[in-house]
């Protein structure tokens, strides 16, 4: 007889909510990859999200006399971590009666979202000529956002997971191709980078083609990731 244990209908909802998350994750990865396109070619040269590359970037910057270059890339290092600074305080960290999508996680996404909105009126103000100054602002008010994102994703407690970090994401797939992992392991790896180089993509051509609806590509990727959290917040844990 097939099983009718009351559980079941409780774990096939787990499930369906941890399949949800993964894709709201990989939006999240696409914001990402969009805010770096789009900081690289249009406010200043500097990542929002590649700290390593920003680190980089600022010692170029030091060795080619290119003060620019040095301290876009040295404005957005210290504004991701502040923003990875308010991730935590406003998400905290994983704790033991967390659901799959934690009520924090949708403030700490509440709070990169009210950052974003700021953003998009500041580049709508300020125009296509805005000058360095203004810039500036721009790409650090998004990379306050993008380190809010980075620290508040962590409160999911799932060990590599990560919509900024992707040297040690495609570390992960490389590694478990190398060594036959299932592909049930490496396919959510494989699927957040992935986001990250269509968002990217999309960023790019979006302020090459459009450069006022830049900002709207960023809302309506942080927005429908808010929107579908909300109805999610607090759900219990998956288990097994």
């Amino acid at each position: 007889m097939p099983d009718s244990s009351p559980t079941d209908p409780t774990q096939a909802r787990r499930r369906r909510d941890v399949r949800v998350r993964q894709g709201l994750v990989v939006l999240l990865a696409a914001l990402s990859g969009a805010t770096d396109a789009i900081g690289l070619l249009a406010l200043g040269g500097a990542f929002t999200s590649v700290m390593t590359g920003n680190l980089v970037l600022v010692g170029v910057g030091a060795a080619t006399a290119d003060g620019a270059l040095a301290l876009a890339s040295g404005v957005a290092v210290v504004a991701y971590c502040l923003g990875v600074a308010v991730g935590a305080l406003v998400a905290g960290t994983p704790q033991p009666g967390d659901g799959v999508w934690p009520t924090r996680v949708t403030l700490g996404l509440v709070t990169e979202a009210c950052l974003f909105l700021a953003y998009a009126v500041g580049w709508w103000v300020s125009g296509d000529q805005r000058g360095a100054p203004a810039a500036l602002l721009l790409l650090a008010a998004t990379a306050v956002g993008l380190g809010v994102q980075s620290s508040t994703v962590q409160r999911f407690g799932v060990a590599g997971l990560s919509t900024t970090f992707m040297t040690g994401t495609l570390t992960a797939i490389v590694v478990r191709l190398t060594t036959r992992r299932p592909l049930h392991e490496v396919l959510p790896s494989a699927q957040v980078v992935g986001g990250l180089v269509v968002g990217a993509a999309a960023g790019a051509a979006t302020v090459r083609a459009a450069p006022v609806a830049a900002p709207v590509l960023q809302l309506v990727l942080v927005g429908g990731v808010l929107l579908a959290a909300l109805a999610r917040s607090g759900r219990p844990r998956p288990t097994g």
